[in-house]
């Protein structure tokens, strides 16, 4: 597994990282959960990413891969959702991260991400200065900031950052143009979420209300196929290897599916002619869809 610069944290990461969400669903059996969280380290992924907001996700970690800490760079979310704060307050921001540390039974947050909050919460002016606090403390590494549009705009030019997370995929091109260069310029780390444009292409029908639906329609519009017919592959590979990325993260609660992504990984980037399709393909509706939060 090909390991990179997580911009100028020092951190290093695969280029393949994991996403956590599906740790956190009790529909996964503790057992299923560790033993998918063993083949991701084995197989030499050295990011996971999880989030207050994934249930049972940071606690799973902690307690079923304790021993194995030292193999990966931790990263998580914190901002919202603590009884009785207000979210994305000083104290909220701090409580989330002393509960992070508290599930995940570590004594730092390699990357600690305000997640996706608004451009008029970052402009308040309460919730960085208690991340940093944070970092300044020991319970935090890097300071990094989760989102899309005019807030990513915002944090990537503030100087509070070391890191982003921001949706890129197929569908959703808009970032790696308008943004991620500026970042890489300033030496940030770089974590694309969403790779897989959350497998839209699996519905025959409009998957109405669901989680899938705005990239459905994006794919539907845009009228374009995998030249292999590999839809995984194709997409994984197209936000792994854009340019100023330094990790792509996928979720997944099955071990077939975290083969197909380490086996799509093993094929390097994708050849000219195939980015360009589908560069050619988003350029007609790019200011038109702006990154999904």
């Amino acid at each position: 597994m090909e390991q990179r610069a997580l911009g100028s944290t020092g951190l290093a990461v695969s280029a393949l990282g994991f996403g956590a969400g599906h740790i956190g669903s009790p529909d996964l059996s503790d057992r299923e959960a560790a033993g998918l969280l063993g083949t991701v380290l084995d197989a030499g992924v050295s990011l996971i990413d999880t989030a207050r907001g994934y249930g049972l996700s940071e606690e799973r970690i902690g307690r079923l891969i304790p021993g194995r800490r030292s193999e990966f760079v931790l990263s998580t979310k914190v901002g919202y959702d603590v009884p009785g704060l207000a979210d994305w307050s000083s104290e909220a921001v701090l409580a989330g991260v002393d509960r992070a540390l508290s599930q995940l039974q570590t004594d730092v947050l390699d990357v600690c991400f305000l997640h996706s909050c608004s451009l008029e919460v970052l402009e308040a002016g309460e919730a960085i200065p208690a991340l940093h606090a944070a970092q300044q403390a020991g319970k935090v590494r890097v300071c990094g900031y989760s989102g899309e549009g005019a807030a990513l705009r915002w944090a990537i030019g503030s100087g509070a950052f070391a890191a982003i997370q921001t949706s890129v995929n197929l569908a959703d091109q808009w970032t790696l143009g308008a943004l991620i260069p500026q970042a890489a310029e300033a030496g940030l780390g770089i974590i694309a979420k969403r790779p897989l444009a959350n497998a839209a292409w699996r519905f025959a029908d409009r998957p109405a209300g669901q989680y899938e639906e705005p990239y459905w329609e994006r794919l539907r519009t845009m009228a374009l196929e995998p030249a292999d017919g590999d839809w995984t592959g194709t997409a994984l590979r197209y936000s792994a290897f854009a340019p100023g990325v330094s990790t792509a993260i996928v979720g997944t609660s099955s071990r077939a599916h975290l083969h197909a992504a380490l086996a799509a990984m093993g094929e390097g980037p994708l050849p000219d002619v195939e980015l360009d399709r589908w560069r050619a393909a988003f350029a007609p509706h790019e200011a038109d869809w702006p990154g999904l939060i």
